[in-house]
């Protein structure tokens, strides 16, 4: 044997000694305890040599953080009545349906899962992955969310209704589905609000004639973002007058998402809480010119 071939033999430290590799759950610190790899590369998540990048690394871990808020609610629904339900509309690729019932449905012999999306495309590709993945609890039906409001696919009552980054008044459906059909729990990530904007900004000089308060969205920038904060305080509104205890958090930290702000609501039925939401949501719209909305909101 040559001395080179000797030499490199010595410099190469046998594979007993080496340190044991780490596998994908150890190198991403993102992934949740037991979660699928394997789907997240459906998902296309995660790469097949199981990286991620930038974008996906964010995707990854709204979703996940969405998750942990979601979880504690279809626990307690299934306590409840032994059997629980979910809605995801505005689905698109499914990404938080797959997730959710990779993590707790597919750990029980109970439960399922609906997602609701408009194009057919994305809901015939998540059936094809359900299917293959073995989901057998996962329904996808390719409609508008008012039209799901009367479907027979779906159950009369739903334990928990999701919508993440429902665009502008899709938001709203989600909660009048829910309301439709006596959901038990909603969770909401609104994002691109315009309508509100768009009423404000028609009455503008006379709100500006009537109220200082006015000054609050003169500007065109300042219009889009106090009509986006608004609709979601008018959203609050609603949902406590139809008897949900509301809580309003972040999603992620700012570095992730400017899209982020969280509405949980919870049904308690307080009767003499949904008096005084109903005031307040129509004193709210009176104040601000938007009395158009009443029926958008419910008031």
């Amino acid at each position: 044997m040559s001395a080179s071939i000797k030499s490199n033999q010595k410099r190469q430290p046998s594979r007993a000694g080496r340190a044991p590799e780490k596998s994908i759950q150890e190198q991403l610190p993102e992934l949740r305890p037991g979660q699928s790899t394997a789907l997240l590369q459906e998902l296309h998540i995660l790469t097949r040599e199981g990286k991620l990048n930038q974008d996906t690394r964010r995707k990854l871990k709204q979703v996940n953080h969405l998750l942990q808020f979601i979880e504690p609610l279809l626990q307690e629904a299934l306590a409840a009545r032994g059997d629980v339900s979910l809605v995801d509309h505005g689905a698109g690729k499914s990404y938080l349906g797959f997730m959710l019932y990779d993590l707790f449905f597919a750990q029980r012999e109970v439960g399922w899962v609906y997602g609701v999306e408009t194009r057919a495309e994305l809901v015939e590709r998540s059936r094809e992955l359900a299917a293959r993945l073995g989901f057998d609890r996962m329904r996808f039906v390719a409609t508008t969310v008012q039209e799901a409001m009367t479907s027979d696919q779906i159950p009369a009552e739903i334990d928990v209704v999701t919508a993440l980054h429902a665009c502008d008044t899709a938001t709203d459906d989600a909660i009048a589905f829910g309301l439709a059909r006596h959901a038990r729990y909603m969770v909401l990530v609104p994002c691109c609000q315009a309508e509100v904007a768009s009423v404000l900004r028609k009455h503008k000089a006379l709100t500006l004639s009537r109220t200082p308060l006015g000054e609050l969205w003169r500007h065109p920038l300042h219009t889009r973002e106090f009509g986006s904060q608004i609709t979601n305080v008018l959203r609050c509104l609603e949902l406590e007058a139809h008897g949900y205890q509301v809580t309003v958090t972040e999603l992620v930290g700012w570095e992730h998402s400017m899209k982020n702000e969280l509405i949980l609501a919870r049904k308690v039925g307080n009767a003499k809480a949904q008096a005084s939401a109903r005031e307040r949501l129509q004193q709210v719209l009176d104040e601000l010119g938007l009395q158009e909305l009443q029926q958008r909101f419910g008031a």
